[in-house]
């Protein structure tokens, strides 16, 4: 029942709107202008200031027409680069770029459905209770928006962030909480050439360490990666230090903490050996949530994807989302599939059907919820 032709015409006017991390302003005025015309109190917090970005969440209020449970729709405004002069093309039911620029249905797909929800309730009068719409900023350089978003606005009971890959009727029930582990190994400058018997080298440190660190999967929900080493100054110089970029990730918060842990000793019990000082620093970027299979979050968007057609399926993430925080902040919130493929490179893609379906499982969720 929604109109395929305003969601297809949305969708592509949104992703030719720039929105790079910490530079949403231009698709957020956009947004707030839409929202505010469809009947919401919108309000936008002060995230941005705290990133270093022009732009804070949009949190924005409808008010129920019955007594039901107040849910939340949350998708995120910015892009990763290259997100600047897409041109969409739209062939054979597919949807994607010209090839020089990412396509940008994460996640203006997710964006898209929300406002088409939103325009289907008011036009066809459905009955619904009150709804919150999030829209977050900084989300694709570490879900950063929502980590800072002032959770005073949030009071819904559940929610859904429409925000990840596969056909619509896909619900994620179970992410990773995510630590970043920064590693300082301080050793001796000297002169490579002159007296190298007197220096330190870091890096050498470093290598020597890393041999024996923690690698990859740990197991089934857990995993960690050495992804950055930045270190010395010259080549005629020993490297007097060296910094290692480390993140841990895990589905259950034990495993996490325990795998953090044992990264940072594994590395400062180091310091004897190689003669260096190494220090380790902790910054937790979002923790993991579980939601129950027969929760009111997971049961209301299988009950309504069944109802509109589409197959349902509960899966767990291997990344992070939105939702991590919203869950932390004690809003159950499920991750629901959009469509969009390939995300992150110039190959994305998204099927018309799927744009069309995640719209219809939108408004279907608002639907359940209203007759609980």
């Amino acid at each position: 029942m929604i109109n395929e032709k305003r969601v297809l015409e949305e969708f592509l006017e949104l992703v030719q709107i720039r929105c790079s991390t910490r530079d949403e302003r231009e698709v957020a005025d956009l947004l707030t202008k839409k929202l505010t015309d469809l009947g919401g109190t919108v309000r936008e917090d002060k995230a941005g200031e705290k990133l270093g970005g022009n732009t804070g969440n949009l949190v924005a209020d409808f008010p129920g027409t019955i007594e039901a449970p107040t849910i939340m729709l949350t998708a995120h405004m910015d892009c990763v680069e290259p997100c600047e002069g897409v041109k969409p093309i739209v062939k054979d039911g597919i949807i994607r770029s010209d090839g020089t620029t990412i396509l940008g249905g994460d996640d203006k797909a997710g964006v898209t459905a929300i406002l088409e929800t939103l325009r289907q309730l008011q036009e066809r009068n459905i009955p619904h209770g009150p709804l919150q719409v999030v829209f977050t900023v900084a989300e694709e350089n570490g879900v950063h928006g929502s980590q800072n978003l002032d959770q005073s606005l949030l009071h819904a009971d559940f929610g859904f962030t429409l925000d990840t890959h596969n056909h619509p009727g896909h619900i994620t029930f179970m992410a990773p909480g995510k630590n970043q582990i920064k590693i300082h190994i301080e050793g001796k400058a000297s002169h490579a050439g002159v007296c190298p018997e007197a220096g330190i080298n870091a890096i050498c440190a470093a290598g020597q360490l890393i041999a024996g660190a923690p690698q990859g999967r740990i197991d089934e929900e857990t995993t960690c990666n050495l992804g950055k080493i930045v270190g010395g100054s010259a080549t005629n110089v020993v490297a007097e230090s060296c910094d290692i970029f480390y993140e841990s990730r895990s589905r259950d918060k034990a495993k996490l903490d325990k795998l953090t842990q044992e990264i940072c000793d594994h590395f400062t019990n180091g310091a004897k050996e190689t003669g260096c000082q190494i220090t380790a620093e902790v910054s937790p970027d979002y923790g993991p949530y579980l939601l129950a299979k027969d929760s009111p979050v997971i049961a209301t968007a299988a009950r309504a994807a069944e109802k509109i057609g589409l197959p349902v399926s509960l899966e767990e993430a291997g990344g992070g989302s939105d939702a991590n925080h919203f869950n932390t902040y004690d809003i159950p919130t499920a991750v629901l599939a959009v469509g969009m493929e390939k995300a992150h490179t110039k190959e994305e893609y998204i099927e018309e059907k799927d744009l069309y379906d995640a719209a219809r499982w939108a408004l279907a969720i608002v639907q359940e919820a209203a007759k609980n």
